[in-house]
């Protein structure tokens, strides 16, 4: 079996297991953290912010659309394995260490948390280096893992407070709302932009040609990740208008500095892309017409939309196939330009040529004839 089909099985057996084995434990937790109708009540709260924080996360990734299956992956680690290794870990601590509540907020909790949750990126990066591209990619999946950690954990905490377990009052609908507003309205970014340092780390560290690099990129961002979320959860300690300082001084800026980044690392991806395909255009890998039709992100789209026209759902899929090959293509081009390309480089490269040529009699983009079939 090649190195690279055993890496990807080590690691889809590793995290299926240890998502499997902490669902189970979660669900636990959850079911005895109140009955089942709050419970319920605080899933559907939970939930609520989910969708529109992967829709952003996916919008990023329009480029070079990481494989769907990992990305449910990393939500599902972040889920389960996360929430239930940070459970473990601020449990011992406690038992063996004795650290005082504020202890466990402000220092334990964001060391452990955010070394759960950065486990899955080092796992890509052990097994998995080919699917991550750069500093996009890094902050794409730290974010579903975030999403991910933020879901668990706020079900967990609207049910406390619902309940009146979380230690501040008596609990009922008040309580349940003042939650709702501060974790699911007005942070519900927290975790993924905390998690995004250490993705921005692991991206620095795959595009990296020198060994120390690629060593404390990850590591610093880590550290990063862990003073961002210490200096968070160290605020509420020291009650609302510490809070609200931080947010607006510190990570209200700080989000708004990762979307620009984000947003800036998608463009320049454009032009990374454009010139990698260009120079395999002139190695005979890809045709140089194409190019236009591959790197836009309109451009491809009225692709699409003319190949369903001309061809049906089929003629559709088949264009989809093809640019896709070619994005792929031109990432791993420009990996193997900087001289950071994967193992399995070669293999990969010929695959994605062969789809090209594949799918390329069979499609025609607008203005050209539209083969005979």
């Amino acid at each position: 079996m090649p190195a690279a089909r055993r890496d990807s099985l080590a690691f889809t057996v590793v995290v299926t297991v240890l998502v499997t084995l902490c669902a189970l434990l979660m669900l636990l937790v959850i079911g005895l953290s109140g009955a089942p109708g709050s419970l319920l009540l605080a899933t559907g709260l939970a939930a609520l912010p989910v969708g529109p924080l992967v829709g952003c996360y996916l919008w990023l990734d329009r480029y070079e659309p990481e494989p769907k299956r990992l990305l449910v992956m990393g939500l599902l680690w972040g889920s389960f394995v996360a929430t239930a290794a940070a459970i473990l870990i601020q449990g011992l601590g406690g038992l063996v260490v004795g650290f005082t509540d504020n202890q466990s907020l402000a220092i334990v909790a964001p060391v452990s948390e955010e070394a759960c949750k950065g486990a899955f990126l080092l796992l890509m990066l052990w097994w998995r280096r080919a699917e991550l591209d750069g500093v996009l990619d890094g902050i794409v999946y730290a974010g579903m893992v975030g999403v991910g950690f933020a879901f668990t954990e706020n079900i967990l905490y609207l049910a406390a407070a619902y309940n009146g377990t979380d230690g501040t009052g008596p609990g009922g609908t008040e309580a349940l709302t003042a939650t709702f507003v501060v974790r699911c309205l007005l942070s519900p970014f927290a975790h993924p932009l905390f998690t995004a340092f250490t993705g921005i780390g692991v991206g620095i560290a795959v595009n990296s040609r020198r060994g120390v690099v690629r060593f404390f990129a990850p590591l610093g961002g880590y550290l990063l990740a862990v003073a961002a979320h210490a200096i968070w959860n160290t605020s509420t300690i020291y009650g609302l208008g510490s809070f609200a300082l931080v947010y607006a001084v510190l990570m209200a800026p700080a989000l708004v500095g990762l979307a620009c980044l984000a947003v800036w690392a998608r463009r320049s991806e454009r032009k990374m892309l454009t010139a990698a395909l260009n120079d395999a255009a002139k190695r005979g890998l890809v045709p140089a017409t194409d190019i236009g039709w591959v790197v836009d992100l309109g451009a491809r789209r009225r692709a699409r939309a003319h190949a369903k026209l001309v061809g049906g759902d089929a003629a559709e899929r088949a264009m989809r196939d093809y640019q896709q090959a070619a994005v792929e293509l031109g990432f791993l081009h420009h990996r193997y330009l900087r001289g950071t390309p994967p193992p399995d480089f070669a293999a990969r490269g010929q695959e994605y040529v062969a789809r090209i040529g594949a799918v390329r009699p069979t499609i025609a983009f607008p203005g050209q004839v539209v083969p005979t079939r």
